[in-house]
């Protein structure tokens, strides 16, 4: 069996690689031209391809090197990567760090991607009038490719210096893996944004909490970051949802609650008064933020927790989705290659509300108001 340190193009041109993580963690980010197979599934594809070589990757190297060394022992041509998915990584990075990948991203902002992302950024924050001459604002980074985008064009704002406000960049490690707290180090690091760590258990203490971990372990999530930020002076915390996110939470509610609601782009703190929430990215699409890392040769981590590495896009046998989320993503990309105008028909709905035409409503002192209430009147 080959241990291959690092890739390069003359030792992967004639190599099929094979990455064996979940699909989640493949779709959140792989090595190009990798294909996406369970463990069980490698031997039989191996079998019917005998004339090729093969480099097969788990997230660090220790699966793979037992699937190989079972391949190798009915005499196939097997390689693994040293350090697995991010060993390459690792590597990688220093090739980014060496071409100066900061400055080509900021460079993206300004240019390629101006209309997409920061014209949108700064669009949502005049819309819902987000951000205030003096305030200090903690930007919440999870170390995913949102909330990176969201530091950059954070930074992005402050160079241009219309009013005063002060940024704080918040990194929560709520029980992160050595690896994946070493991923969203270094790319901080490479894309210059200073940012500050803070420790929590919370992935140790919803990880066997059967109903709604996802929930709960968002709601304690922002209790922790709200805590830190109003001791670092903040009146402010930013997170890094998007345009997706609102018109899945949308479609969610009334598929799974049986109730018409939103993801709002900024909201008051109910347990930490003065503190409020703001979504600057409200108005961005995903598939541009993919874009824009794409075309950076960004690498970012997922949720990282135990829970959704292993459900987010996971499918049961009849070839299911397990996350609601996932399904009603999944809903709203096959309805859009039919009408491209669903996605911003969702957005909108809640948006052109005409009450006359709602069977029932709650106000803001949580009052239910019927149409019989006054039907007769």
């Amino acid at each position: 069996m080959k241990i291959i340190e690092t890739l390069n193009d003359e030792n992967t041109d004639n190599l099929c690689i094979i990455d064996i993580r979940n699909a989640t963690s493949f779709s959140y980010g792989h090595i190009p031209n990798a294909i996406n197979l369970k463990e069980n599934e490698v031997e039989n594809f191996v079998k019917s391809h005998p004339e090729k070589d093969f480099l097969i990757y788990c997230k660090d190297g220790k699966n793979s090197g037992k699937v190989a060394k079972n391949l190798e022992n009915q005499h196939f041509s097997v390689s693994i990567l040293s350090g697995g998915y991010f060993g390459y990584l690792r590597e990688h990075s220093k090739i980014l760090m060496k071409e100066n990948v900061c400055e080509k991203v900021e460079v993206s902002i300004r240019k390629k991607f101006h209309k997409e992302l920061f014209s949108r950024f700064t669009k949502a924050i005049n819309t819902y009038d987000l951000i205030k001459p003096n305030d200090k604002i903690a930007v919440c980074i999870s170390g995913g490719k949102d909330s990176m985008l969201m530091a950059k064009l954070f930074q992005e704002l402050k160079h241009h210096n219309k009013f005063p406000f002060e940024l704080v960049f918040l990194v929560m490690d709520p029980g992160y893996s050595k690896e994946n707290r070493e991923v969203i180090e270094r790319n901080c690091h490479m894309l210059n944004i200073p940012v500050q760590i803070f420790e929590t258990e919370i992935f140790e203490n919803v990880f066997n909490i059967e109903k709604s971990p996802c929930y709960i372990c968002a709601r304690m999530r922002r209790g922790h970051l709200y805590s830190k930020a109003k001791e670092l002076g903040c009146n402010k915390i930013a997170l890094g949802h998007h345009f997706d996110d609102v018109i899945e939470t949308i479609l969610m509610g009334m598929l799974y609650s049986g109730q018409i609601q939103t993801m709002m782009p900024k909201l008051h703190s109910t347990n930490f008064e003065e503190m409020e929430l703001i979504r600057p990215m409200y108005l961005i699409r995903e598939e541009d933020i993919q874009r824009w890392r794409d075309y950076n040769d960004l690498y970012f981590i997922q949720c990282a927790c135990k829970f959704t590495d292993t459900l987010a896009f996971e499918r049961d046998e009849d070839g299911v989705l397990s996350s609601k989320r996932a399904k009603v993503k999944e809903i709203i990309n096959s309805i859009k290659k039919d009408d491209p105008q669903i996605e911003g028909n969702i957005f909108k709905s809640v948006e052109n509300v005409n009450l006359s035409t709602i069977i029932a409503y709650k106000d803001k002192q949580n009052i239910v108001h019927h149409f019989l209430d006054d039907y007769d009147k």
